[in-house]
């Protein structure tokens, strides 16, 4: 590694006060940014001014996010994004801020744990259909069907045979999707070695965030070349006009994230939709209803 002991320092404290600022996130609203200028973080005043634009960017973001999933689900619209990277390349944090206001209901995450016995049996892709979106969905996939062109090739876990098989069909694949009404949207997510390597250190170091390091992502540290060749051959092989690949620079996480919210959100046509004024209802009160006592012991104790 060519970074100073200071520097890596440097690196993963700034990582921790990303982690802090994810629980922030939900807490802040547009007028309470001044809390940033506490304090409570080690921080020099250009850092805060940053983080201060930072939250600011991705709540404006965020209210255009709410927009277009009420455009989305008056129009019937389809849309599936798809999230690839290396491992800490950030993907699960875009994720959680593109989701954090949404609908559930219409914007849903579909991150699928390895086939078991039997979904290795079936057609590829089966067991990712039954995660497409109905009309008036989005669905995010953390990692996808790519699956095979990254860690299945360069772990082994298809053959040359299977491997071929997928470049040959995902692009007919993705067209029949796209013809189906379907819009479909892939972000790759890049780091440098020198990000990922210290990534990992404050995964490695943080006893909150040591279960996000699967054996499979210390391997994946040991192959790095070969996940750069088989990331290279899947980009080349399945680029294509209907479905193409976005690239995001992802060294810097906040940076990265504002740019693939405001990407994704310039590949809709979306417009507001005017949401009627609500009126809570008065409550009715009957002269005849008595509430029942609920006895103490159901209650959970009072500890703090």
């Amino acid at each position: 590694m060519s970074l100073s002991n200071d520097e890596i320092v440097r690196r993963i404290h700034n990582d921790l006060i990303d982690s802090y600022d994810e629980e922030l996130e939900l807490e802040l609203g547009d007028r309470d940014l001044e809390i940033l200028e506490s304090g409570a973080l080690d921080q020099t005043a250009e850092q805060k001014r940053y983080r201060q634009k930072y939250f600011r960017e991705l709540f404006r973001l965020q209210g255009e996010l709410v927009k277009l999933q009420d455009w989305v689900a008056a129009t019937g619209h389809k849309v599936v994004i798809l999230f690839e990277g290396r491992d800490a390349a950030g993907k699960g944090g875009v994720i959680k801020r593109i989701t954090q206001r949404l609908n559930p209901r219409i914007c849903r995450v579909a991150a699928l744990p390895a086939p078991n016995e039997r979904e290795r049996t079936q057609w590829y892709f089966q067991r990712y259909v039954s995660h497409l979106p109905a009309a008036g969905e989005i669905v995010l996939f953390d990692r996808s069907w790519y699956n095979r062109a990254g860690v299945e090739r360069v772990m082994g876990f298809c053959d040359d045979t299977q491997y071929e098989e997928f470049f040959r069909s995902v692009p007919d694949f993705e067209r029949m999707l796209v013809r189906s009404g379907i819009q479909l949207i892939k972000y790759w997510f890049s780091i440098s070695d020198e990000e990922q390597h210290l990534r990992f250190l404050g995964r490695a170091h943080d006893p909150l965030k040591q279960w996000k390091l699967s054996p499979m992502d210390l391997e994946s540290r040991r192959r790095w070349e070969q996940y750069t060749k088989a990331k290279e051959t899947m980009l080349e092989r399945t680029h294509i006009e209907e479905a193409p690949w976005r690239i995001v620079e992802a060294v810097d996480k906040k940076k990265a994230r504002l740019n693939c919210i405001h990407h994704l959100l310039n590949q809709m046509p979306y417009e507001e939709i005017k949401r009627p004024v609500i009126e809570l209802p008065q409550r009715e009160h009957h002269e005849d209803y008595v509430r029942m006592p609920v006895p103490k012991e159901l209650f959970v104790p009072e500890v703090y």
